[in-house]
């Protein structure tokens, strides 16, 4: 690809807290492209003990792969590769894969587990080290760079995946919030909620009947039911250091 494309936002790492920004940005109509080298630290865990949801646990790649279709429903693109820079542009940034594919866009979430190198050229960009490298943000994931988000493992947060997904929902709804998009809440509520208070539908928000609540929770069902008919067919990644020792 020679040519640039351009997006809202482009979320580096494809994990949780990738997807779970993605979700949220792309629903309230950011052009969201979502970059994944498939490395996800889950894709090594044998089995998802603690994810809020499923009682008795979850397959962790089927946490990701379905997680990644909430992401596309929500209208995300996905993109399979390595963002090797991001470099500052006019507009913002352009993030530049292993492929040499350019992909502009106003607003960048860094979710990766501990990759860096791809921000080092960027002005602003504060690493710290704390036995692994993280980028210095505050609370809500914003960094030193105007426009540059953390999320996540590289922000520094705790290894459990449940962490990571609502810290990148949050810094999501912060990118919203600093990018001035009509927000209120990501809330479906039953018809009249609102308007039978005489009151308008915030943003992010929606109204409706008995029989679309019915239609969407049947789509629910069907959808999960297949998921989980049978058995996950990717296998555990082990760490890389003991595929290198075998």
């Amino acid at each position: 690809m020679d040519t640039e494309v351009d997006y809202d936002v482009i979320i580096v790492g494809g994990g949780v807290a990738g997807l779970s920004a993605g979700i949220f940005t792309a629903r309230h109509d950011l052009e969201t492209l979502v970059v994944d080298s498939g490395a996800s630290i889950l894709r090594r865990n044998a089995h998802l003990g603690n994810y809020p949801g499923f009682p008795a646990g979850v397959n962790a790649r089927l946490l990701l792969e379905m997680t990644g279709e909430q992401a596309e429903r929500a209208g995300c693109e996905r993109l399979r590769g390595e963002a090797r820079r991001v470099a500052s542009s006019e507009d913002g940034f352009t993030v530049v894969t292993a492929e040499g594919d350019r992909y502009g866009t106003e607003h960048v979430i860094a979710a990766t587990k501990n990759a860096t190198d791809f921000l080092e050229p960027l002005e602003g960009i504060e690493l710290t080290e704390r036995g692994k490298t993280f980028i210095a943000c505050d609370e809500r994931g914003r960094t030193g760079v105007p426009g540059l988000y953390v999320a996540g493992r590289l922000a520094g947060k705790p290894h459990q995946a449940i962490v990571s997904a609502g810290h990148g929902a949050e810094v999501a709804v912060t990118l919203l919030e600093d990018a001035e998009r009509p927000f209120y809440h990501d809330w479906t509520t039953p018809e009249g909620y609102f308007t039978d208070r005489d009151r308008e539908v915030p943003p992010g928000c929606e109204e409706i009947d008995e029989s679309e609540r019915y239609r969407r929770e049947d789509e629910s069902r069907a959808v999960t039911s297949e998921y989980f008919a049978e058995r996950h067919p990717d296998g555990q990644v082990t760490h890389p250091s003991l595929e290198d020792s075998g």
